[in-house]
């Protein structure tokens, strides 16, 4: 099996589809001709963490020693430790550029979860902060209609009978940086977890980077508030290849996959 360089890794990868759309607008990722070091994340982040130390990026080898843990580092000492030339890493990274609130957050009640139960017993809350840390898409909606379609696999009438209204009354913002690695070689079967997030009608006109802004303050309050995270159970489903803009996906015919685009399951009484 051929070893690929990291050189050729970076230029294998297909940054081009539309589900990198935002970061090619925003970080302009798809112009970089290699891997970014870590003080490239500085000149898009300034943000602190809950603990208010500022948040910076640091080669991971630096951390060889350390016996905290990796949120526990994060938390005590703002420095959020990043393997180079590594994907998972890099597409963590920008998360944190784009969700600077709600990522202290999560940063912040994964340390408090740390404290009551130790690292080797995962709560229901930590279960559901990983998740979605990992797997997470915010779907942005103004119309009630989208969390019934999509929660009730209702595939066709949302990817194909209401395609037209996808960026008018719908709108994904990718949070899980685990997804946007699985993109970069993208195959039938990848499936992240959606969380609704009602928006006013106006967002999707505004900037891109001001739509980011309200989304990461609205889940702040919705994690910290409304406890949203507190199990699984507000997340859904969500065929990442099947969403309008992010795959090839314009002929209705590959909508027809039941093993991919799977019906909801009846319940048992």
């Amino acid at each position: 099996m051929k070893r690929f360089t990291p050189h050729e890794q970076w230029h294998s990868a297909s940054l081009e589809n539309g589900a990198f759309n935002h970061l090619n607008r925003l970080f302009s990722l798809n112009s970089l001709t290699d891997w970014p070091a870590c003080a490239w994340f500085s000149s898009f982040l300034d943000a602190k963490n809950a603990n208010q130390q500022v948040i910076s990026f640091v080669d991971d080898a630096y951390f060889t020693e350390e016996e905290r843990y990796y949120e526990q580092i994060i938390f005590d000492t703002g420095k959020v430790p990043t393997r180079q030339q590594n994907w998972h890493d890099l597409f963590g990274g920008l998360s944190w550029c784009l969700f600077p609130k709600t990522k202290a957050l999560i940063n912040q009640r994964h340390v408090e979860e740390i404290t009551l139960h130790g690292t080797k017993q995962r709560s229901k809350h930590r279960n559901a902060l990983t998740l979605f840390d990992e797997c997470g898409v915010v779907l942005a909606v103004c119309d009630d209609i989208w969390p019934q379609l999509l929660k009730n696999h209702q595939w066709q009438d949302a990817f194909i009978t209401h395609r037209a209204s996808w960026g008018k009354t719908i709108a994904p913002f990718m949070f899980g940086h685990a997804n946007y690695e699985m993109l970069t070689k993208p195959y039938i079967g990848l499936t992240g977890k959606a969380l609704f997030v009602k928006v006013p009608s106006d967002i999707f006109c505004k900037d891109l980077v001001q739509q980011y802004q309200y989304i990461d303050q609205t889940l702040y309050e919705m994690i910290k508030h409304d406890n949203c995270l507190r199990d699984n159970s507000q997340l859904s489903p969500l065929p990442l290849l099947g969403v309008p803009g992010w795959y090839d996906n314009n002929n209705p015919e590959f909508y027809s996959n039941t093993d991919y685009f799977r019906p909801k399951r009846r319940t048992r009484i």
